[in-house]
This record gives structure tokens, C-alpha cells and sequence, in this order.
């Protein structure tokens, strides 16, 4: 895999086209005065998550299969409330003249 050095505001100036190169396969080592911070690379699934429709399924697949699932840890529903107030907006109907 081929590497990059770039520095923050080089990164910061054009993220798009630093997302284009991880996309082609190039990891990204993003610097701040000439020390490495991060690394930018491309994901190893080769695409984004599972839904969670996907991840309830095969947990009950896991289930009906082993006889037991999968046990979320004691914040696990604070956890994904949480992720649903960022996301919820609140809808306001546009003002029809």
C-alpha cells in the first residue's frame, strides 16, 4: 500500500480529495509539525457497517443457532438513545404563502 505524508492544513484544505486517495487504496499519514498524529487508511470491510436492522437479525440468528446471543453492556441502550437524539430533528413544515 502505497503512503502519503500530508500535513494537517494540507488535509484540512481539500478532505475530499484526501478521501478520493484512501478510496484508491493510499493510507494518509497526516502530520503536525513534521511529527505523525493520524492515519488515514482504507477501511478493511471495504464498505460501511451493518445496519442495525442487519445486526438485530443475526443476533437472533446466533440465538436460534447457539441457544443464546449476543449481551449489550449495561450502557448499550443509553448508548444508541443517545445516537438517536443527535439525529432527531425536529420538522417544521415550510410557510406556504
Amino acid at each position: 500500500m502505497a503512503t502519503v505524508h500530508m500535513s494537517e492544513a494540507e488535509v484540512a484544505g481539500d478532505l475530499h480529495a484526501v478521501l478520493a486517495k484512501v478510496q484508491q487504496g493510499i493510507e494518509i499519514v497526516i502530520e503536525q509539525d513534521h511529527r505523525p498524529v493520524a492515519v488515514l487508511k482504507p477501511s478493511q470491510s471495504g464498505g460501511p457497517g451493518r445496519k442495525l436492522s442487519e445486526c438485530i437479525s443475526l443476533a437472533k440468528a446466533y440465538e436460534a443457532k447457539l441457544g443464546y446471543g449476543p449481551i449489550p453492556d449495561v450502557d448499550f441502550a443509553k448508548d444508541v438513545q443517545g445516537g438517536i437524539d443527535l439525529r432527531r430533528d425536529s420538522f417544521e413544515p415550510p410557510a406556504w404563502e
